[in-house]
C-alpha cells in the first residue's frame, strides 16, 4: 500500500541535525528535479525579499520565511514526519504509534512537496516554506515542473498494491495515475453526512485519522475494493464507486455525522 499525502503549510522548527544530505532523499530519480527547485528557491530568497515574498505568496507576518529558505543548505534537519506538523498530522499522530506501525508508515507514506517533489516520513529535510502553488520566475510553476520526473519515478514506487490517494488538488496535479496504477487507486472525499456537503478542515483530520488506523491494524488493501471492507470493519461509513471507465481511480466518500 502507497499512500499519498499532502505536506502541511505550517512546518516544526528547523532541527539540529545535520544539514540536508540530498542524495539520502528516498526516490532518487527526482534528485536532478530537486536539485533545481533548491537552487533557484535559495537563489530568489537570498536576493531581493519583497519580491521573493511575492513569488511564495507570503504575507508580512510570514515575512522570516524568506531567511528560512535562503538558508535552507545548511539548515538542520529533522525527519519529514516531524517537520510536517498541522491538521493531517496531529491526527495522524505518528510519535505516537508502536514500532510495528512505525514501521509501516515509513514503508507506505509519501509526502507531496513543491521543494522535495514527494518524501518518505522518515527523510530527513530541513523546515522551508515552497507550496506546489508556486510559480518561481526560472522555472515556472512547481506543478508542471514535477510532472515528467514524477511521471517517471512514482509508478515504481507504487508497486502493485492499493494506492491511497489523499493528496489535495494542487498537489495531485503532480502526478496522476495512469493505466493500470489507477484502476488501483482510491481517492477520498470527507462528506457531512446529515448534510452530504463536503468538508474542509475536518476533512483533513478525518483522512489523518483513517491512515492511523490503517497502520494501527497492520491492514494493507491490496486494492480499492478491499480497502473499502477494511474501513468499514474499522467503523468508517465508506461509499464506493467503482471507476466508469479504464485508467480512473476508485472514488470513495467517508461520511462522518460529527464534524470535529
Amino acid at each position: 500500500m502507497l499512500v499519498l499525502l499532502p505536506p502541511s503549510e505550517g512546518k516544526a522548527s528547523p532541527g539540529r541535525g545535520a544539514p540536508l544530505k540530498p542524495e539520502s532523499l528516498s526516490l532518487p530519480g527526482l534528485a536532478a528535479a530537486r536539485e533545481a527547485v533548491l537552487a533557484e528557491l535559495v537563489d530568489l530568497c537570498a536576493g531581493d525579499e519583497e519580491k521573493a515574498r511575492e513569488v511564495l505568496g507570503l504575507s508580512e507576518g510570514l515575512r522570516g520565511e524568506v531567511a528560512k529558505n535562503a538558508a535552507l543548505p545548511t539548515a538542520g534537519t529533522r525527519p519529514a514526519g516531524e517537520i510536517y506538523t498541522g491538521v493531517l498530522y496531529d491526527a495522524l499522530g505518528l510519535a505516537s504509534l508502536d514500532a510495528a506501525a512505525k514501521r509501516r508508515a515509513a514503508r507506505s507514506l509519501l509526502v507531496f512537496s513543491g521543494l522535495w517533489g514527494a518524501v518518505r516520513v522518515t527523510d530527513r529535510i530541513p523546515s522551508y516554506r515552497c507550496s506546489m502553488g508556486v510559480r518561481l520566475p526560472g522555472l515556472g510553476a512547481l506543478g508542471t515542473h514535477w510532472r515528467g520526473p514524477m511521471a517517471e519515478v512514482l509508478p515504481e514506487a507504487a508497486g502493485t498494491g492499493l494506492v491511497l490517494d489523499l493528496r489535495s488538488a494542487a498537489y495531485a496535479a503532480a502526478w496522476k495515475p495512469k493505466g493500470e496504477v489507477a484502476a488501483r487507486t482510491a481517492t477520498v472525499r470527507v462528506l457531512h453526512a446529515p448534510t452530504r456537503k463536503v468538508v474542509s478542515h475536518f476533512n483533513k483530520a478525518t483522512k489523518g485519522r483513517m491512515v492511523r488506523s490503517l497502520l494501527a491494524a497492520g491492514i494493507t488493501p491490496a486494492g480499492p475494493g478491499e480497502l473499502v471492507e477494511a474501513l468499514r470493519e474499522l467503523r468508517y461509513e465508506v461509499e464506493a464507486q467503482a471507476p466508469a471507465k479504464a485508467g480512473q481511480a476508485w472514488a470513495l466518500d467517508v461520511l462522518v455525522t460529527e464534524v470535529h
